[in-house]
């Protein structure tokens, strides 16, 4: 049977996963049409990966009988009316991550300086509705979260298990020199900065593996209870805006480019995310488990399997080395296998074995949920200089 994907978007997500459906084995899968803001856009991936057919409206996919998942790689702030539009056009959906978030009422609204509180409640009410149009219609709702999939965090999760012991701590970072996307420099297009769209990943995984760590041990899931955090605005620096270079990217508006938050479970263990923009070198995709006998680190990115060097930057002027990668003089990391270590291929299976074995995947909209709601929890934390509470999570012991 012939799977018929929709692509939505045709950004630097999009390509990664049309290029992640084709490294897929043992499933046929077709991307039958994509669509984006504009049909030059749309025409553009569609040549790039080989798709027949290519809209500048997402609606025309919705009408194709031969589209049965449709995959979301859109900004941000596109993702609820979309998935919402999805849902009830009987379509099974993937969501690329953030599942959702806080992007203002209207124009007029100041939305980076509306209070966090609120970011809170309305981003959950936007989750629950994507969740809810899911339910309504029948169709699954799953979340994109690739680190969930990556094989060093699946090896880290059965080290874990095979362990037996406890789990004190987990340290993670996503890092790098700052994105590109113009819609990632306002809140009323991205729904916050480098908490929501780098620290997304490894709150992910850090959830994700607590909540199996909980159902190995005791049957049931064990869940986040408390966010604590701080945010910054390193490119309004002084002393950085006096340089007359910048290695980093530097026009971000009503966004941080540097957070950390402390995630307290309820068994009392903790969690300690770090992301910022203002990291040269490469992406830095690390992931540490402290365990009462043993300890495990993770590095997707830096893992060392090639190190390659160049005399000149220009050496590789054409060739691709790694993600993020900021200068490809000296010595560098160039990937292998980038797509299959941070587990976009195993994610994209998985979603589709899902809805052939009508079964829940690894990563579900629920945990997508769940990410909206530690982060929009940890901005109100650095507003507010206070821990918040997260409801539902019993006491820690």
């Amino acid at each position: 049977m012939q799977i018929g994907v929709g692509l939505i978007g045709a950004g630097f997500v999009a390509d990664i996963h049309a290029r992640a459906y084709a490294e897929i084995p043992g499933l046929d899968v077709r991307i039958q049409a994509v669509a984006a803001a504009s049909q030059s856009s749309a025409s553009a991936m569609a040549s790039r990966h080989d798709i027949t057919d290519a809209y500048d409206d997402y609606r025309r996919i919705l009408a194709r009988d031969d589209v049965q998942v449709v995959d979301v790689c859109t900004p941000n702030h596109l993702h609820e009316p979309i998935v919402v539009a999805a849902a009830q056009a009987g379509k099974d959906v993937i969501c690329e991550k953030p599942l959702t978030g806080y992007f203002g009422a209207g124009a007029a609204e100041p939305v980076g300086l509306t209070a966090r509180s609120r970011m809170l409640a309305e981003a959950m009410r936007s989750a629950d509705r994507m969740v809810g149009a899911a339910r309504d219609a029948g169709v699954r709702l799953m979340y994109a979260e690739n680190w969930v999939y990556s094989p060093a965090i699946q090896r880290a999760a059965e080290l874990v298990q095979a362990a037996g012991g406890t789990v004190f701590e987990i340290r993670a970072e996503e890092s790098h020199s700052g994105s590109h996307a113009k819609y990632s420099k306002t809140w009323a297009m991205a729904g916050g900065g480098s908490l929501l769209r780098l620290a997304a990943h490894p709150i992910g995984a850090a959830l994700y593996l607590k909540q199996r760590e909980g159902e190995h041990r005791s049957g049931e899931p064990i869940r986040a209870r408390w966010v604590t955090a701080e945010v910054g605005y390193l490119n309004r620096m002084p002393s950085f805006q006096a340089e007359k270079r910048h290695w980093v990217v530097d026009d971000w508006q009503d966004v941080e480019n540097w957070g950390t938050a402390i995630i307290g479970f309820e068994d009392g263990s903790r969690a300690v995310i770090h992301a910022t923009d203002g990291s040269l070198g490469g992406i830095e995709t690390r992931f540490e488990v402290l365990m009462s006998n043993g300890r495990i680190r993770c590095d997707m990115s830096h893992h060392g399997a090639v190190r390659a060097f160049a005399a000149d930057p220009s050496v590789w002027d054409d060739t691709y080395l790694m993600e993020k990668v900021d200068h490809k003089g000296g010595w560098s990391y160039p990937s292998v296998g980038e797509h299959w270590m941070l587990g976009y291929v195993q994610e994209l299976r998985d979603f589709l074995e899902a809805l052939v074995d009508d079964r829940e995947p690894l990563s579900t909209a629920t945990l997508g949920r769940e990410v909206i709601q530690v982060v929009y929890a940890a901005y109100q934390s650095a507003e507010e200089g206070r821990r918040i509470d997260l409801p539902g999570a019993v006491r820690e012991h």
